[in-house]
């Protein structure tokens, strides 16, 4: 073994991500090539144009990953790359790339799951700040555009062990972040325009609700055909550790049609497809919107927020977890990150959180939790090939 020094690469999305990481503890590099300009028109991710655009950054952004942290293959222990969940054509694009890598300089290949990359996203930073507790059993919620899952995540022997205690029935929250986002006419991706808007309004303004989620009797432990829940034994779960996010975004556009809001937003639309500029930043996207909008958008979030919130401590009491990790494009949230660390505060439960730059999808996370793996030996084949629907846990 050299210096540890392990390659990882990201592509499971709309970004095309590089890193090199040194024993899974020491990001020398971290480049991300971001797709936001080319899906922004279409107000979300275009499976064939991310495919295409993976073609054209995969290169330059190894390259400048090894530049930044001054090595070359040469100097590589290990070369991972993420094999899902994510969309096809744009995990094979990574998956080919690195495999060629790993058989060219005879490397081993390390697969690693996109979600266990978000956790490792969380414990990598703890690691670079030098955090105690570093080996605790934890409860990871990972929250983002396509995943919303609440693992419980323990040390064996040198590597980590993922149980699925809880997840979506339908829509991510950050799905419905996009979703609302384009219906009220805002930018993409929906998240930090959600964000930023939030704070001018009302949180109260608009009572959303959850309803508690009933166990489907008739599935008797098979999967649900919806979208977000095809692969995951769903019935076993503890329906109080469950979230949906298709009733809030159905609740949202009630409340457009109800009170006259759809010419607003359609306005707004209308405005950049004429030729204007979108808006760039939060004043100019605050002149758009009228006080009954920022009210709506105060009081989606909270509702959400609030949900996640509830079911997360609820699963880290009910499990004894003294550790919660909250992890994902969502976590970069500034209002998710201030309530989790006042009710953490409140409960005597710690909670981490990776780096606003580690939260979103990055190629650091993925050679981060590649290490474990090196170290034990887990390697995967030349014949690796994208698994869109993996799983993480059981």
């Amino acid at each position: 073994m050299g210096r540890g020094l392990i390659l990882g690469i990201e592509s499971s999305c709309d970004e095309t991500a590089a890193a090199v990481v040194e024993r899974g503890e020491r990001t020398l590099s971290s480049v991300v090539a971001s797709q936001i300009a080319t899906h922004a028109r279409y107000g979300g991710v275009v499976p064939e144009l991310a495919s295409r655009e993976h073609l054209r950054a995969i290169v330059p952004v190894v390259r400048a990953a090894l530049a930044e942290a001054g090595c070359t293959l040469a100097d590589l222990d290990a070369i991972a790359v993420t094999s899902g969940p994510g969309l096809a054509g744009a995990l094979l694009v990574g998956i080919t790339y690195a495999k060629a890598l790993a058989f060219a300089r005879g490397l081993p290949l390390i697969a690693v799951n996109h979600l266990e990359g978000h956790i490792h996203a969380v414990l990598l930073h703890e690691k670079e700040a030098q955090e105690d507790s570093l080996d605790a059993q934890s409860l990871a919620l990972v929250v983002s555009g396509g995943h919303t899952h609440l693992y419980l995540a323990r040390p064996v022997d040198g590597t980590w062990r993922y149980k699925l205690m809880g997840r979506t029935v339908d829509d991510a929250a950050g799905e419905a972040y996009d979703k609302v986002a384009k219906l009220l006419g805002l930018g993409y991706p929906g998240g930090p325009w959600i964000d930023a808007l939030a704070r001018f309004g009302d949180a109260k303004a608009v009572p959303f609700a959850f309803a508690q989620i009933k166990t489907k009797l008739h599935l008797a432990g098979k999967p649900p055909r919806t979208k977000a829940a095809k692969t995951a034994p769903i019935a076993e779960l503890d329906t109080h550790f469950m979230f949906s996010f298709s009733g809030i975004k159905t609740a949202v556009l009630r409340y457009v049609e109800l009170h006259g809001l759809r010419a607003e937003a359609e306005a707004r639309v209308a405005r950049i497809l004429a030729g204007a500029r979108p808006p760039q930043t939060k004043d100019e996207a605050l002149a758009l919107c009228s006080q009954q909008v920022l009210d709506l958008i105060a009081s989606f979030q909270h509702a959400v927020v609030g949900d996640l919130m509830k079911k997360t401590f609820a699963a880290a009491e009910a499990l004894g977890a003294a550790r919660i990790l909250v992890t994902g494009g969502v976590a970069a949230n500034r209002e998710l990150r201030a309530r989790f660390a006042a009710e953490a505060e409140r409960r005597w439960v710690r909670v981490a959180f990776p780096t606003l730059a580690l939260s979103t999808d990055n190629a650091a996370m993925i050679a981060a939790a590649a290490w474990p793996r090196f170290v034990a030996g887990e390697f995967a084949g030349l014949d690796l090939s994208a698994d869109p629907s993996l799983v993480l846990g059981r």
